[in-house]
């Protein structure tokens, strides 16, 4: 089983990625601030983070940067982020940022899952690829 972050603030998103990925593979955890990510991943092993785009003040890339420049500096592997998109031409953004894998809103629950399985896995793979 694999611990997944989720990161929005948004509850609409929030259960989109609920019901998409509530299987036994996946053990899903909640967090809505985007500025305490860093310190939830210190805290507690996830083996990835599913982010939206847009939540709170901080955002989806500025928080997977977070995330890659966290793991920099101690010097070990980052956790894959899956970024929620808004539109595909966002995708460039994401690959930018350190993202994994991202997919565009609105997604099927295979896109998602396959997504985060990739991540995981070491895969970059995104919506397009599909």
């Amino acid at each position: 089983m694999s611990t997944i972050l989720v990161v929005a603030d948004e509850p609409w998103v929030r259960n989109e990625v609920h019901a998409a990925l509530t299987t036994p593979d996946f053990d899903l955890i909640d967090h809505s601030n985007p500025a305490t990510v860093t310190a939830e991943l210190d805290a507690d092993p996830y083996d990835a983070v599913v982010v939206d785009l847009q939540v709170g003040s901080m955002g989806g890339m500025a928080i997977t940067r977070s995330i890659r420049q966290r793991a920099a500096i101690d010097n070990e592997k980052a956790t894959p982020v899956v970024v929620l998109l808004d539109r595909q031409a966002d995708a460039f953004l994401a690959k930018r940022a350190g993202a994994a894998a991202w997919v565009v809103k609105p997604f099927t629950a295979h896109l998602l899952s396959t997504a985060v399985e990739s991540a995981i896995a070491g895969n970059l793979v995104g919506q397009a690829a599909e």
